[in-house]
């Protein structure tokens, strides 16, 4: 009986991990921030993830077209980050940092970085292309 016990209680304890979503695939949406004159602007998202376990790797830009390596992803159930080093040159483009949540079909948060001396700040809200 305690083992039947212990199982039930390990099962219990996993189920959380095991909710999480499978984040492979295409997605796009919108990046809302201040521009570097301060003004609000909106810009397109794309991305398109390969999300095995707790490894995140893919690509991410602003459109199919122009798109960057993700680097140091990391998926934790339904949140996930990376950084993506965008700009024309891979070496001297700023390095975006992603912290997204899975929330209801979406995936919503807070992108970083700066870039000389313009800080970078906005949110993020990309939903699954099929």
């Amino acid at each position: 009986m305690e083992k039947l016990a212990m199982v039930c209680a390990f099962m219990i304890l996993a189920l959380p991990a095991l909710a999480a979503e499978d984040l492979t695939g295409n997605w796009s949406g919108s990046f809302s921030g201040a521009g570097p004159d301060g003004n609000q602007m909106t810009e397109t998202v794309y991305l398109t993830l390969v999300h095995k376990g707790v490894e995140l790797t893919g690509t991410g830009g602003p459109s199919v077209e122009r798109q960057w390596k993700i680097q140091n992803g990391k998926a934790d159930g339904d949140n996930i980050v990376f950084d993506v080093q965008g700009g024309g040159d891979m070496q001297n483009g700023p390095v975006l940092h992603f912290l997204l949540a899975y929330q209801d079909g979406h995936l919503k948060g807070d992108v970083s970085g700066q870039h000389g001396d313009i800080r970078l700040l906005g949110k993020v809200d990309v939903m699954r292309v099929k």
